[in-house]
């Protein structure tokens, strides 16, 4: 038997959460969720394989159908997805920068973007403490193509630095498909990101 779980309609995290509780809960062989959004598809996909399911997606009329079948593997780590509960080496302090905005700071914008592309290209100058980078509302825009911040972002990813982009934002900006680093998430991660730092950093 198979369970279906309908999310259409939902932003993100609610569908996540919502398949979250019933495989917590019920532990099913085969789960089916609707959802109606790029950004709840790919985090969906995203849990259920962290949870051992093989994912196959249909979609048609705007409508994404996950098709889910346990591998029979459950993780060990628990119900996150395995980078949530990543460490660094050394006891070292885990810092999670939350970039809120695709300009640094307020009255002019062009200002701020310069600002911007400064900070997040110094950003490695933090060494090994340098845990995550969490980007959302228009701080989404740093990571699609032709940012003038993404090559920075792009090499502190290549370096070990993990990056999360919301992706109900990029589905607001209708920038989705434009995004060239980092992986898309939804609140419930940021949240627990935020959990798991030592300290974090607004900009």
């Amino acid at each position: 038997m198979t369970m279906e779980i309908d999310a259409k309609g939902l932003a993100c995290p609610a569908p996540v959460l919502q398949t979250k509780n019933a495989v917590e809960k019920d532990r099913p062989e085969n789960i089916r969720v609707l959802v109606d959004n790029g950004a709840a598809k790919e985090n969906v996909t995203r849990y259920l394989k962290s949870q051992g399911f093989d994912v196959a997606i249909e979609e048609k009329g705007g409508v994404f159908t996950l098709n889910a079948s346990s591998t029979g593997q459950i993780p060990e780590s628990g119900p996150e997805p395995d980078y949530l509960a990543c460490d660094i080496p050394g006891g070292t302090k885990k810092i999670l920068v939350l970039a809120a905005s695709n300009c640094m700071g307020r009255g002019d914008d062009v200002l701020g973007e310069k600002l911007m592309m400064n900070f997040m290209g110094t950003l490695k100058e933090m060494g090994p403490e340098l845990w995550r980078v969490v980007l959302l509302n228009s701080g989404v825009k740093l990571s699609i193509e032709g940012s003038q911040v993404l090559p920075a972002i792009q090499e502190l990813e290549k370096s070990g630095v993990s990056v999360l982009v919301c992706g109900t934002c990029l589905d607001h900006f209708g920038i989705l498909d434009q995004k060239m680093v980092g992986e898309t998430t939804n609140m419930l991660d940021i949240v627990t990101s935020m959990q798991l730092a030592d300290k974090v950093i607004k900009v």
